[in-house]
């Protein structure tokens, strides 16, 4: 499915109507370039699971973890890796095993380690500032609401 947002709020309403929809054990594997909505979709990823924490981008601490939802969010920054090798270094099976759902930002740094069926989120700039072209593969049905 493709969508256009034109905001970071619908960007965000998106992820939250996703986050909505998922199950414990998904992966969400985005793809876009620098600046392009990723956080802001995990933002609303983290609202559709009931999080109340504050979602920030885990550039430097490689994952940060939410909880008290209705799933925990692992929220991975791939940018730094080098390879999957590194990803299984950090816990990564391990962090699947805890039932909750894993966002992974820059995930074709460790495309390799990921399922075929992971759903997939490119998130890639669209005719004007704010707009953002969105594709989603592999994803649950969305709610129009």
């Amino acid at each position: 499915m493709e969508y256009r947002t034109n905001s970071p709020e619908e960007t965000e309403e998106l992820g939250r109507k996703l986050g909505a929809c998922l199950a414990p054990g998904s992966v969400v594997a985005f793809t876009g370039d620098l600046g392009a909505g990723k956080t802001a979709f995990t933002r609303g990823l983290a609202r559709g699971l009931d999080i109340p924490d504050r979602v920030t981008s885990p550039t430097f601490t490689i994952v940060n973890e939410y909880e008290g939802g209705r799933l925990p969010l692992f929220h991975f920054d791939m940018y730094r890796l080098g390879s999957s090798e590194e990803l299984f270094d950090i816990g990564w099976e391990d962090y699947l095993a805890r039932g909750g759902v894993c966002a992974v930002e820059w995930s074709e740094n460790v495309a390799d380690a990921l399922e075929a069926d992971a759903i997939r989120v490119d998130i890639r700039r669209g005719e004007t500032e704010n707009q953002r072209l969105i594709t989603l593969e592999h994803a649950p049905a969305l709610p129009e609401d």
